[in-house]
């Protein structure tokens, strides 16, 4: 690791784009010009655009205190993918716009890109334009991601259907614990001065630092002609994005506890954190995996998934939106997701 130290002002604004973006590749058709214009020009051809846009704030967002920058790179342009795909789209290119403090060397902001062209070339994205500036303190990310989805086939948050079978993909709660495990470690280091302890927990660590979109999941529907009926990426907690699918239409839920899938080891590492994994999956955020419905019709393709889970399905609006608990019992879901206002 060089501990060679560029300060930003060396390069100028213009300079310091040039040299983070000199080895910008392109990776789609619809990319007709990049970096280096007043604008960037894309064409879809015939198909529909998506749009979405996320900004990260240190110190309420992400600590770099544990958080790399390289991953954090990666991360930020993940959450936009997340969202993008969460329309049944297919994202094609972002724009990254940065604010930094005079903390942050040129090297500091290389490590931040390498992320960033990580996650580009993994998912075949086109960074085609953003912004630098200057930041009183701390720094600040605003990505927005640009896909394409075939006319009408986009899916909404408030189109689905009485009946329709709620399901997953992946594993809830796992970025969760690994924000847990961080901030105990951080505080531990704060208060005594010893070495952080992640006692071997790769797995949950690397779900918050080091997420995925699920680019695979929406494959998965083009290949076998599904059409979910409505779909929202898991931000915030299983319990919240549920709520915001009833919500939007006009629908209750039933969630089966049994079916809510947490991988083992963070299963095993919540009981011994004295934490209920169930509520992990409930309300910790990030894990960026893909709750949606679908039409009963559709069981069959689904169950041939590994990757997707059933954990319950849509009834009428005035039954509410419940829990059943291993124990046979009823709970109303309560959105206790992350809220950055709060």
């Amino acid at each position: 690791m060089s501990t060679e130290r560029t300060e930003i002002s060396t390069l100028g604004e213009f300079g310091l784009i040039d040299h983070l973006t000199q080895n910008n590749e392109t990776y789609n058709s619809s990319t007709l010009l990049s970096i280096g214009d007043d604008a960037a020009v894309i064409d879809h051809f015939g198909k529909q655009t998506v749009i979405t846009t996320d900004m990260l704030v240190e110190g309420v967002h992400f600590d770099l205190s544990y958080t790399p920058l390289k991953h954090l790179g990666y991360k930020s342009v993940i959450a936009n993918l997340s969202d993008v795909y969460a329309m049944n789209a297919i994202p094609t290119q972002i724009t990254l716009s940065i604010a930094f403090s005079n903390r942050f060397s040129v090297e500091a902001l290389e490590e931040f890109y390498e992320g960033v062209y990580a996650a580009c070339e993994k998912y075949e994205i086109d960074l085609v334009g953003g912004d630098t500036t200057t930041s009183q303190k701390g720094f600040i990310i605003s990505v927005t991601a640009i896909g394409e989805v075939a006319p009408g086939k986009f899916v909404k948050r408030s189109t689905a259907n009485k009946g329709d079978l709620l399901c997953v993909s992946g594993f809830l709660g796992g970025a969760f614990l690994g924000l847990t495990i961080l901030e105990r470690e951080k505080k531990i280091f704060s208060e005594t001065g010893s070495q952080p302890d992640l006692e071997n927990q790769a797995y949950i660590v690397g779900r918050l630092l080091k997420p995925e979109a699920r680019k695979d999941i929406v494959e998965f529907f083009a290949e076998k002609e599904i059409i979910p009926t409505s779909m929202i990426d898991i931000s915030d907690g299983l319990s919240s994005e549920t709520l915001h699918i009833c919500k939007q239409s006009n629908l209750g839920s039933v969630l089966y506890e049994e079916k809510i899938p947490i991988f083992e080891d963070a299963r095993q590492f919540a009981y011994k954190l004295e934490l209920d994994p169930t509520a992990c999956a409930l309300s910790g955020g990030e894990d960026y995996e893909l709750l949606f419905t679908v039409s009963q019709t559709d069981y069959e393709k689904i169950i041939s998934n590994d990757q997707i889970s059933i954990i319950g399905y849509m009834t009428d609006e005035n039954e509410g939106s419940n829990i059943i608990t291993r124990g046979g019992n009823k709970h109303a879901l309560v959105a206790q997701g992350w809220n950055p206002l709060s």
